[in-house]
């Protein structure tokens, strides 16, 4: 178990930047096939969070601005999923408010079934306790089933496969009091007065179904309050994580918001 924050890069600098946040899973393993549809469109950069119980929001804003500097990664969009959105908007936050000083320069953020204040925080509460009360074998055969449900799904594509396998094997019980600790994160913090002063190009993607982030509460808020709001993206065959579940589909889709806010600012 490391207790670093972990990053890494693929891509090469002249490319467009992605920093990928994980979502309450914390962690890479999910976005293998991400990053494949991606190819050599962008700089791909991602992050595993440590399997801590006390870092605050703040606390993760300042390891991954500290880790983007000590790569010299300068610039780049934030892709924010679930629970990193809440992340993603900090950064914001922190740039508008210290400008070079905060290190990274965020050109735009992307939420990949992401939100600013969840619109049903009872699901994260319920989520919560049904995450900490759970069996260890309960828990043992939930990813049993989820592992064979993908073998099912992703029989033929094993990009898929290795990520879902890779997930599954992270899945221990301090894993699971880390994911608590995230989901607490979720209901002490509230970024609508981040968003609603941030005028960077802000998209969202998310699933037809997700009902873990239900999507027209999040982009009916986005739409109202935030200046930078572009517009949501809504896939009707992925699940919550859309990243992994509509991997090609999200790639080209991120491309092209990302290049034509490029050409828009040329």
């Amino acid at each position: 178990m490391s207790e670093q924050l972990q990053i890494r890069v693929h891509g090469g600098p002249a490319l467009p930047t992605l920093v990928y946040l994980p979502g309450i899973h914390g962690d890479w393993t999910l976005a293998r096939c991400f990053k494949t549809a991606l190819a050599d469109r962008a700089r791909w950069v991602e992050f595993t969070y440590p399997r801590t119980l006390d870092w605050t929001l703040g606390d993760y804003a300042r390891a991954i601005e500290q880790a983007l500097q000590e790569n010299q990664i300068a610039r780049g969009w934030l892709v924010g999923e679930s629970f990193s959105s809440q992340a993603a908007w900090q950064l914001a936050g922190n740039f508008m408010e210290r400008g070079a000083a905060a290190g990274f320069r965020v050109e735009g953020i992307i939420l990949a079934g992401g939100f600013v204040r969840h619109p049903a925080l009872w699901e994260v509460r319920l989520g919560h306790c049904f995450n900490r009360s759970m069996p260890a074998a309960a828990r043992r055969a939930i990813l049993a089933t989820l592992g064979a449900l993908a073998r099912a799904r992703f029989c033929r594509e094993p990009e898929a496969l290795r990520s879902v396998r890779d997930f599954l094997e992270r899945r221990t019980a301090i894993d699971a009091r880390a994911i608590g600790h995230r989901f607490r994160i979720i209901t002490e913090n509230d970024l609508r007065s981040i968003a609603r002063r941030v005028a960077l190009p802000v998209y969202s993607l998310t699933a037809l179904t997700d009902l873990t982030v239900p999507w027209p509460w999040v982009s009916r808020w986005l739409e109202r309050n935030c200046p930078g709001y572009r517009a949501t993206k809504i896939l009707p065959f992925a699940s919550h994580n859309v990243l992994c579940s509509a991997a090609q589909a999200s790639a080209d889709q991120i491309m092209e918001w990302v290049t034509a806010e490029t050409r828009y600012y040329l």
